[in-house]
């Protein structure tokens, strides 16, 4: 996602107070709802072992995949893991 131009202009934190000043003033709930769903979708709340960011939906969605390998079998235990690293 390309960040906007005003953004790299203005600088990161003085974006982020403007955008905060104007979350500020606004009184309709169901405005600042619709913000609050952006900002759940968008927000970052992990990363992967590759240091990728994961929003939410992505991250349940990897949780989601590791619920399904542990459920049909598709893993290794510890002594398992032991056992091959010792062929490293």
């Amino acid at each position: 996602m390309l960040e906007d131009k005003s953004i790299i202009k203005m600088g990161l934190q003085e974006t982020k107070l403007g955008v905060m000043q104007k979350i500020m003033g606004v009184s309709k709930t169901s405005f600042l709802g619709k913000i609050d769903k952006l900002l759940e979708k968008e927000m970052i709340v992990s990363y992967t072992l590759e240091g990728k960011p994961l929003t939410k939906a992505l991250y349940n969605s990897h949780l989601q995949k590791a619920e399904e390998q542990l459920s049909s079998g598709k893993f290794i235990t510890q002594a398992e893991l032991e056992k091959e690293s010792d062929n490293w």
